[in-house]
């Protein structure tokens, strides 16, 4: 196991944008010192001749086909709004 005390737990912390106690940091450091004892377990596994991919099984997209339809008319595309004018929806201001 790689010794917490070595692992700067405020620096890690911080990049997280975390406030920690200092219970929380002494258990937090424990638990990433195992997680980088794990990691270096797995840089000891032989990878040769293994193919990189991002998931453990084959994944493919399951969509269904885009295809051009009948567009909504302007009645039924503002039934849900929160509110409209002019035949536009009208949302909360997010931007100063």
């Amino acid at each position: 196991m790689s010794d917490p005390s070595k692992i700067d737990i405020d620096y890690v912390a911080n990049l997280a944008r975390i406030e920690l106690t200092n219970e929380e940091k002494k258990e937090f450091s424990s638990q990433l010192g195992d997680v980088l004892h794990y990691f270096k377990k797995l840089n000891e596994v032989d990878v040769e001749g293994v193919e990189p991919m991002a998931h453990a099984f084959p994944h493919f997209n399951v969509w269904r086909e885009d295809r051009s339809g009948e567009p909504l008319n302007v009645e039924n595309a503002l039934r849900n709004a929160p509110a409209e004018r002019q035949d536009q929806i009208i949302v909360p201001k997010v931007v100063e």
